[in-house]
């Protein structure tokens, strides 16, 4: 992590008081969080919505920071403590992280997508890690503020960096990859989630080759080569980077020639080898998001072999494809961290040809963002799911509700539920439960249906 003096820091961007007392106090890492400072932090208070940071400052000091940011605006600076006067402590955040980048000599791997790039970042990380120190991006730590303090979080002897890039309008992943001037620049997919901001996937797929924007010329560029979006887009741009692609035809760099599913991952092959790939991760989908992986892996010297025993030691970000033991010995699909149309039929799909599950139970609620045509994308979801597969359709919420509508267009009304109180779904749910049921959870984050979880695991 960052390691600097008061002095060196002010070389770095622009402060605007007097700092000859304390420019010689040193500082270790930074920290937005007055709760989880550590000793030596640097403390940089930001303006939100409800709290502002600079209410925190002595307390943070109080627990160990070496020192402070404080924007030039905020009256009543301490004149006690080493304070540092900035025009604006989120732009001072950006600026360390941009400066300290490029203190780094270490290899940058950008992952943006609609779907799948947590998962990705997961995979990419561990089968990296087989040849190399890698940090990764922390949870979702992903946007303007997450970025920076994953980069200033990177120790000086890593030799990558797996950092994942969100966004939910135009501007955002330019902006990011920027900042941190990746070696190889990976796409998952475009799907559906952000439509209310982009207006369209033309507009989402747009908005995610931002990623090339800082992308270093002889790069390495990954993407879905069945995704005709992105192909067409990169027909009008100049590419001075290397440029592969992965997707299930054979048309592709790497494809798949063969996936089996069991209840505890997927067995594969590609066309690019003839070992079989062990994934312990559920879904077809993430097959697709390995070989994005594998990719980037084999261009920096990872053998295949070694591929195959980073995919042995993955470890998904919670809420991804997480199986929980459940009461009565059922078994739980946690999918509950996001969710959008793609995504949710592509995970509806998985459990649907899962073996090894006599009654197949899915409960899904609201997918967010979606624009006027919300209602209709729930509709469409719940027209998806088959009824020869799924013994019961349990939704929540106001949208969730649609997914119910569409879903009776195929089930009948005593294997479709709709609920707008989660208690009442999880008591109503409870007696289906036995050592023969797998149940998937899945909504969008602001939903909060890892409640339902709760409500029914061991």
């Amino acid at each position: 992590m960052i390691e600097k003096t008061v002095q060196q820091l002010a070389n770095m961007i622009q402060v605007h008081n007097d700092i000859s007392s304390f420019q010689d106090q040193t500082v270790q890492g930074v920290s937005i969080n007055s709760k989880s400072i550590q000793q030596g932090n640097l403390f940089i208070p930001l303006k939100g919505e409800k709290h502002d940071g600079h209410e925190f400052v002595e307390q943070a000091m109080r627990q160990g920071a070496g020192a402070s940011l404080w924007q030039k605006d905020v009256p009543n600076p301490p004149t006690n403590l080493p304070i540092l006067i900035v025009d604006d402590t989120l732009e001072a955040l950006q600026q360390l992280a941009r400066v300290y980048r490029d203190e780094l000599s270490l290899k940058v791997v950008a992952v943006t997508g609609s779907n799948g790039k947590t998962t990705t970042k997961d995979i990419l990380a561990e089968v990296l890690s087989v040849k190399y120190k890698v940090q990764k991006t922390s949870g979702n730590f992903n946007n303007h503020i997450g970025l920076p303090l994953t980069i200033l979080g990177l120790q000086k002897d890593t030799e990558v960096a797996v950092l994942e890039m969100g966004m939910s309008n135009f501007g955002e992943i330019d902006f990011l990859t920027k900042m941190a001037k990746p070696d190889a620049a990976i796409i998952t997919n475009i799907g559906d989630a952000h439509l209310q901001e982009l207006g369209s996937r033309e507009g989402i797929a747009k908005a995610k080759l931002e990623i090339v924007n800082g992308l270093k010329s002889g790069g390495l560029f990954v993407y879905p080569g069945d995704e005709p979006l992105i192909v067409s887009q990169l027909m009008h741009m100049d590419k001075p980077w290397k440029i592969r692609t992965f997707g299930k035809s054979a048309k592709n760099d790497y494809y798949p020639t063969k996936i089996e599913m069991s209840a505890t991952g997927s067995l594969f092959t590609i066309n690019q080898s003839d070992i079989t790939f062990n994934l312990p991760i559920l879904g077809e989908y993430n097959v697709l998001n390995s070989m994005a992986a594998m990719i980037v892996a084999r261009e920096w010297g990872v053998s295949f072999s070694s591929i195959n025993e980073g995919f042995s030691k993955i470890k998904l970000t919670q809420m991804r494809l997480e199986m929980i033991p459940g009461i009565n010995g059922c078994q739980i699909l946690n999918d509950a961290y996001n969710a959008s149309p793609t995504s949710m039929k592509a995970v509806i799909d998985l459990v649907a040809d899962l073996p090894g599950f006599d009654k197949k139970i899915v409960v899904l609620g609201d997918m967010l963002e979606l624009g006027p045509q919300e209602q209709e994308f729930h509709k469409e979801v719940g027209r998806h799911i088959r009824p020869e597969k799924i013994n019961y359709v349990y939704t929540y919420g106001k949208l969730g509700k649609h997914i119910a509508v569409g879903a009776k267009e195929k089930f009948d009304t005593n294997r479709c539920f709709s609920f707008t109180d989660k208690t009442a779904l999880i008591e109503h749910l409870k007696p289906k439960l036995d050592k023969q049921t797998i149940v998937l959870v899945k909504a969008s984050r602001g939903i909060r249906l890892e409640e339902v979880v709760e409500g029914i695991k061991m």
